[in-house]
């Protein structure tokens, strides 16, 4: 994945037109280093799957 295409998912999460999205192992560093750049950094979460998989869900509010 490029950055572009990471932005595009993130901003499809955030605009809730998807509800989450499973990034593979391989894709995981890229995609991450875009989402802490974020302002809304604290609105993603990611939650870990059995052989490095995550999948990213956008929350309403903030996590802690």
């Amino acid at each position: 994945m490029n950055l572009e295409q990471i932005q595009e998912v993130l901003d499809q999460l955030k605009n809730g037109i998807i509800s989450e999205y499973h990034v593979s192992k391989e894709d995981f560093l890229p995609f991450r280093s875009v989402i802490v750049n974020r302002k809304d950094f604290k609105h993603f979460r990611g939650v870990a799957q059995r052989g490095g998989h995550v999948i990213y869900q956008y929350l309403d509010s903030p996590r802690s």
